[in-house]
């Protein structure tokens, strides 16, 4: 069971982050994972009408931050090492859906996995791997 469940760390983020949770819903928080929703907006397509990079680059590292919370709880400094993605293919201009799985939690580091996907579409569009660090463990 995770330290969090989903309504707490909306909670926690509106604390830390105000305004994010307009942006990224989170849906599910689970052991060692997490869905988020990325909400379309027109400020994040390129042009072409595609989502932008950033703004998968940014889902993915909230959403490990999210399954991260899940797991050690109310802290605010965990913060990102590194962050590597493979885009696949276009995204379609429709909510993004983050898919997370958290590969190893230690003292200091956590890494995880990240697939993104365009709402209504089962082949995802993305993939990152993110490491987060853990100051206070």
């Amino acid at each position: 069971m995770p330290v969090l469940d989903a309504s707490e760390v909306r909670d926690f983020l509106e604390e830390v982050w105000p305004g994010s949770t307009r942006a990224y819903v989170i849906e599910d928080i689970g052991e060692g994972t997490a869905r988020l929703r990325l909400v379309h907006s027109p400020e994040r397509l390129r042009p072409g009408g595609i989502v932008a990079g950033p703004a998968l680059m940014a889902l993915a590292d909230c959403a490990v931050w999210v399954a991260l919370l899940g797991v050690v709880g109310r802290e605010a400094m965990t913060m990102t090492v590194s962050l590597n993605i493979n885009f696949f293919r276009p995204g379609a201009p429709v909510d993004v859906i983050a898919d997370v799985r958290l590969h190893r939690v230690g003292k200091r580091l956590a890494t995880g996995d990240v697939l993104m996907y365009s709402e209504g579409d089962a082949d995802p569009i993305a993939q990152a791997t993110v490491t987060y660090a853990i100051p206070s463990r």
